[in-house]
C-alpha cells in the first residue's frame, strides 16, 4: 500500500519575465509532467509572484491548449520588474494599482474559468482594491 496521503492539494508556480519557470520549463510542460506522474493531481494550479504581463501572453498562446483550464489562480505582484530586478531593488517597488487591476481584469476575461485572485509581493489593500474593482464592479 501507497504512503501518500490524498489530501486536495493546490500547486503554485512563478515565472519569470518569459512566462517559464526559473529552470526554463512552461508552464504546460510543468502542469503536464506533475499531472501525469502523481496518483492524485492537485485539485488546481496557481501562479504566483509574477506580474500578470510576465504570464498572460505565454497563456493566450496556448489558450486552446487544456493545461490552461488548470490554472485556476492568481496571486500576482504588482511590481512588473524581473525576480532579479527585485531581489537587488533597495525599496520596494509596488507597481501601479490602477494598472495592476486592468491586468487581471484582462486575465479574467481572456480565462473566465480563473475565480481565484489575490496579490504577492508588493500587493497592499489599494492593490486588491483595484483587483476587486476591475474583476468585479458590481462587488465595490
Amino acid at each position: 500500500m501507497a504512503n501518500y496521503f490524498t489530501l486536495p492539494a493546490v500547486i503554485s508556480f512563478t515565472v519569470e519575465t518569459d512566462g517559464k519557470l526559473p529552470n526554463g520549463m512552461s508552464l504546460a510542460e510543468v502542469i503536464k509532467t506533475v499531472d501525469e506522474n502523481t496518483d492524485v493531481p492537485p485539485l488546481y494550479y496557481m501562479i504566483n509572484c509574477a506580474h500578470p504581463t510576465h504570464f498572460h501572453q505565454e497563456l493566450l498562446k496556448n489558450k486552446n491548449d487544456p493545461y490552461t483550464r488548470r490554472i485556476k489562480a492568481i496571486r500576482a505582484n504588482a511590481s512588473c520588474k524581473s525576480h532579479a530586478e527585485l531581489d537587488e531593488a533597495t525599496s520596494l517597488d509596488r507597481g501601479i494599482p490602477h494598472e495592476l487591476g486592468k491586468e487581471y481584469k484582462n486575465l479574467k476575461e481572456s480565462f473566465t474559468h480563473i475565480n481565484v485572485f489575490g496579490g504577492c509581493c508588493g500587493t497592499d489593500e489599494e492593490h486588491i482594491s483595484e483587483i476587486i474593482s476591475q474583476i468585479h464592479p458590481a462587488s465595490v
